[in-house]
């Protein structure tokens, strides 16, 4: 796990007080080429080259699996880990393929605040109340378990045959988690006493990630697959219908990771997907319509997608450690790689 300064400045590197943190390496210019615009009635592929973006050296040896970030000008990132921020604090939570938890302090020591032990296989979800009293945890195990931040003790457990746990997102201002798993179906857990409270219709596809918006009307989920089957993210309505608002189809494999954007972006809703095809996209959240592609050549499948500012998202790769992008509206919407590192 790696705490990373993503912010670009053009001093030289210098190494921060964590043994666990790095800054970004050595830096180098290059030009990327390769995004697509979307009009009317065809796809265009650009193959122009764009603004030169920093290069530097891989602040990670290995395939980045997740990046969050903890404010514009810090993230956290994970090589087999799951990391989970607590909203408007140094804190964050990391889990790993050792069924630990680790809670960790930006401005504490190098050794962790609290290890949490309670499932028996590896941790692959992590969700921090609103209020940051509480934390979830789901498993391949099949359970979830509920503790308090505080005290470090688990609160609530529950176990649902089948339910590999993939990822785990807390309802704003809801008592609410939701939980995506490899038996395709999306659930909506009551924290008060631990128990499923809705089951979306079932999908086709594994159910990798999800993600609620900010006012907690709505969520995303998407799928896995290959060759454009499935490799989809799914709008649902979070409110008492809970019906499926939107389908967002056009990746050709795996898609491991969707974000609502900000809407200071644009006068539309957006949202941002990131697939193991290379590939960020991004959607008219009302329509369905690809506004803009970017592909990352390179990178390998692209597994996380994080929002860092009101016009920066970060995109972990399996080859090329994380990407920073920025929005760009001076000839219409577009997305650029800034920065690799």
């Amino acid at each position: 796990m790696l705490l990373l300064r993503c912010q670009l400045k053009q001093a030289p590197p210098q190494k921060v007080s964590f043994r666990f943190c790095v800054v970004m390496g050595k830096q180098q210019s290059k030009l990327k080429h390769s995004t697509y615009k979307y009009g009317p009635d065809e796809i265009i592929e650009e193959r122009i080259q764009t603004k030169a973006f920093q290069e530097y050296s891989p602040a990670h040896m290995d395939t980045v699996s997740v990046v969050a970030a903890l404010n514009s000008d810090l993230c956290v990132s994970g090589g087999k880990d799951k990391v989970a921020c607590i909203p408007k604090s140094s804190q964050f939570f990391s889990a790993s393929r050792d069924r630990m938890v680790m809670m960790w302090d930006l401005h504490g020591s190098s050794q962790p605040r609290q290890q949490l032990c309670g499932h028996a296989m590896v941790v692959t979800g992590l969700a921090v109340s609103p209020d940051s009293s509480q934390l979830c945890t789901g498993s391949r195990d099949n359970t979830l378990l509920l503790w308090d931040v505080v005290t470090g003790q688990s609160v609530e457990r529950a176990s649902v045959s089948r339910n590999v746990v993939t990822h785990l997102c807390w309802v704003p201002r809801e008592p609410y988690i939701l939980q995506t798993s490899e038996d395709k179906t999306l659930r909506l857990w009551d924290s008060r006493g631990l128990q499923v409270a809705h089951m979306f219709p079932a999908k086709q596809h594994i159910q990798t990630y999800c993600e609620v918006s900010v006012d907690g009307h709505k969520c995303i989920s998407c799928s896995n697959g290959f060759g454009g089957e499935g490799c989809e993210a799914t709008l649902w309505d979070l409110r008492q219908t809970r019906n499926r608002i939107c389908e967002y189809k056009g990746h050709f494999q795996t898609v491991a990771s969707c974000v609502f954007l900000p809407r200071a972006l644009a006068l539309m809703p957006l949202i941002a997907t990131s697939s193991h095809d290379c590939k960020v996209k991004i959607w008219n959240q009302d329509t369905g319509a690809c506004l803009f592609t970017l592909s990352l050549d390179g990178s390998g499948p692209l597994t996380s997608l994080a929002v860092g500012d009101a016009i920066s998202l970060l995109c972990a790769s399996f080859n090329r450690g994380i990407h920073l992008l920025r929005m760009d509206h001076s000839q219409g919407l577009e997305l650029q790689e800034v920065a690799a590192f």
